[in-house]
């Protein structure tokens, strides 16, 4: 049940007020008048009962628990208990007296994010998009793409197989069914073989034991089968076993391979690293302004997709998040092969043309140049708002953690342009009164020397 909120800030009478004991020229403080928290409240209303339920969180708590969590690069656990520590965040918040308990536990900003999906997600991204005004809306861009990880451990082919042993053996004992065996030991020795997969005297024998781990686990599926109540196989386990069947078939050279049980949409991605031949995930495009570096447009793709195949995608979300279309998109060799899309000028680093000027090459030089801003924005993404390693489920929160890091992103510069420009009024004050109390000075040595 969603109760009513006062868009209103009241003084306490009867007590301290959370707003007078705090500095009033922190850019947090500053940031929280300036975010419409009214446009929350009614765009995730209709996400909650107004009669029946137990009365849920403000929606303001929430929106702005996410938006700490990305910006101070914190997890759900620890971004409720830094609210609890810290009288900033329950400002942010909309707090008007110090809390001594914690907001709300961290499985409920898990539930909220489900609750208002990537639709609500897109929302708050619009919102860091409208912050910046007139600077977001540049007629050129830079795109690039990269690796948005997911937090699965390394795939092979042997994790998989023990993986589902264990998943079948937890099944039996769940519906009470009393098997032949578990083969739990000679699971262990089949693991340890495995580990000499790369010695080339006990090669052979590690593929020996990867052979005999997809036996067992066909054993156990076909015993399963066997033994488990009709209703209950085709209602709830017959889709996994299918599932489990189609990972213990892959080989190395398959398309559409599964890296992981609880990740199935994982996909593989080779960006011609050296350090990381291969990452694990799945591929986003970033677009940021030319001059100003803020983030107009981020999407997930769930294919990987050859980079010029992206631009689509990412060129509507642009025109989505700040309602006006790019004139003319810089992007790097990657994207080889596209010149216009959907009305776009695509700009690539190529040899000058004959026929152009020293204007000409001098502007496309200082264009391809400035395409390499975005490379740093990427590595702050994944540094310091959680795009390098995303512990969000499936889809889903693929998306929604790549929307929240870009507008985490476009928040912390806004806080700093707003920190900046709180210095630079503090220092033209003080000059303003050094330069008034030199000039009264002045004065009175005059008056002195006439009298």
């Amino acid at each position: 049940m969603l109760t009513p909120d006062s868009p209103h800030h009241q003084t306490n009478l009867f007590g301290p007020d959370l707003l007078l004991q705090l500095d009033p020229n922190d850019p947090l403080l500053a940031l929280a008048t300036k975010i419409p928290w009214s446009v929350f409240d009614e765009a995730f209303a209709k996400h909650y009962s107004k009669t029946t339920g137990a009365p849920a969180k403000p929606i303001r708590l929430m929106v702005g628990l996410l938006l700490l969590k990305q910006l101070e690069c914190l997890s759900d656990e620890v971004v409720v208990l830094q609210w609890k520590r810290n009288p900033y965040y329950q400002a942010f918040c909309g707090m008007t007296e110090f809390q001594q308990t914690l907001p709300c536990d961290s499985t409920e900003l898990v539930k909220f994010r489900q609750r208002i999906g990537k639709a609500g997600v897109e929302l708050v991204f619009r919102m860091s998009v409208a912050l910046h005004g007139k600077a977001a809306l540049e007629a050129n861009v830079n795109i690039d793409t990269t690796v948005q990880e997911k937090n699965i451990t390394y795939p092979t082919d042997s994790k998989l197989a023990i993986k589902i042993i264990k998943r079948l053996n937890k099944l039996a004992k769940k519906q009470g069914i009393q098997q032949r065996r578990t083969y739990v030991k000679e699971v262990k020795h089949c693991r340890l073989a495995i580990r000499n997969f790369r010695h080339p005297k006990k090669r052979g024998q590690a593929k020996k034991a990867l052979k005999r781990l997809r036996t067992i686990a066909g054993k156990l599926i076909r015993e399963l089968r066997r033994r488990l109540p009709a209703e209950a196989l085709f209602e709830q386990y017959q889709k996994d076993f299918l599932f489990y069947e189609r990972v213990l078939a892959q080989q190395p050279k398959d398309n559409n391979k599964i890296y992981s049980l609880h990740e199935p949409a994982v996909y593989c991605i080779g960006k011609g690293k050296d350090h990381v031949q291969y990452e694990y995930g799945n591929k986003v495009s970033i677009a940021s302004t030319a001059k100003g570096n803020i983030i107009v447009g981020a999407v997930s793709h769930e294919q990987n997709l050859h980079d010029g195949h992206t631009l689509p995608d990412i060129l509507a979300h642009i025109k989505r998040s700040r309602g006006k279309k790019v004139k003319q998109a810089t992007c790097d060799r990657g994207y080889r092969g596209k010149r216009r899309v959907n009305g776009t000028e695509i700009v690539l680093p190529k040899p000058p043309l004959k026929r152009d000027n020293r204007y000409q090459r001098d502007k496309k030089r200082r264009q391809c140049r400035r395409r390499a801003a975005i490379e740093p924005i990427i590595g702050h993404l994944k540094s310091d708002f959680r795009l390098s390693r995303n512990y969000l489920k499936g889809v889903m929160g693929d998306e929604i953690n790549l929307l929240m890091a870009a507008a985490a992103w476009n928040l912390k510069k806004w806080l700093v342009a707003a920190s900046a420009a709180a210095k630079y009024y503090f220092c033209l004050v003080i000059v303003l009164v050094l330069a008034r109390g030199s000039r009264v000075q002045a004065q009175f040595r005059i008056s002195l020397a006439h009298n």
